[in-house]
Order: structure tokens, then sequence, then C-alpha cells
């Protein structure tokens, strides 16, 4: 497993974040592009927040999900949904996954089209928004866990998560 991030170097609160790229194939491994509050260290987690703006299962080629978590609503309960695509699959190519954050939202993208939007309505009845101070960036790529599940004899190595570029927008206002 690998990780780099941008704690200590680099946070923004709102914006759009988003990254162009291949995702590596095969049952076990667990690529992720996400965004972790950097107040972790004071705070701890589920509090800092986490915005999972892609989150892929290497057995599952042609889905990803995007997560939100936070007080009330982290782990297995984290406000998730997935997004399939109509043809391909996402180790063949690069795709751009994104998110724009606004204060009162938090809407994500791949390849431009929207396929969820969260806002702080959407939480349930204990659930606290706090999405509002500045993350962190995170790439990384798992092997094994709970999510994926360990590698089999089916999954090659050595595996590559490609990415071409990440760019973060500030916000307009």
């Amino acid at each position: 497993s690998a990780r780099i991030n941008t704690r200590d170097l680099f946070a923004q609160e709102r914006g759009r974040f988003e990254a162009r790229i291949r995702l590596p194939v095969g049952q076990g491994m667990w690529p992720a592009f996400w965004l972790l509050g950097a107040d972790f260290g004071a705070v701890g987690w589920p509090t800092c927040g986490e915005i999972d703006i892609m989150e892929y299962r290497g057995q599952e080629p042609s889905t990803v999900h995007g997560s939100l978590h936070g007080p009330g609503y982290s782990g297995a309960a984290a406000l998730t949904r997935r997004f399939d695509l109509d043809a391909g699959r996402f180790d063949t190519d690069f795709h751009i996954f994104a998110v724009e954050w606004e204060t009162d939202r938090i809407t994500w993208l791949v390849d431009g089209v929207v396929y969820q939007t969260v806002t702080p309505a959407n939480l349930p009845a204990r659930g606290r928004w706090v999405f509002d101070h500045p993350f962190f960036i995170i790439l990384n790529v798992a092997v094994g866990g709970n999510y994926v599940g360990p590698p089999d004899a089916s999954t090659s190595f050595p595996q590559t998560m490609l990415v071409d570029w990440v760019r973060v927008y500030r916000p307009v206002s």
C-alpha cells in the first residue's frame, strides 16, 4: 500500500478538487482520492470530516463510490452513492473525478457527470455538518482491507494508479 498527501503543505476550505486518474484492477485493490479535515490531529476522525471524492474496489472495474463521513455518519453509515460507467472500465482509460464543495453542499462528478449532491438536510438526525474548515488531499492505493477483501490468485502485481494531474480551484465567493 502507498499514500501521498498534502497534510501540513496545502489545505483548502471549499472549491473544486479534481484529478485525472487511471485506476488499477483486481481483487483486493482499493485506490482512493479523498480529503481529510486539516484539524484531524486535534479533533480526530470522524469529527474532522472526510470527503471521498473517489473510492474504488478493484474487483468492480466499472464502478466508483463517492462518500461523506462525519459525526453520526461514518464508516459503514457514511453518506455514499455509486457511479457506474455505461461503457468501459476505470482501469483501461483516464477519468476525471471531482467534487464541488460549497458552503452548504458537496457535489460529486465523474467525467463532468453529476451523480450525487449532499447538503446538511441529508444528514441523519444526530449528524453534524463539519465541512466548514480546510481539508488536505490524499491519494492512496491500499492492498486488502474490509472494504475490498484480500488479493487472490487472480490479482496481478505490481499494480499502478496513474495520476495525470490534480487540480484545485478556489471558490468563486
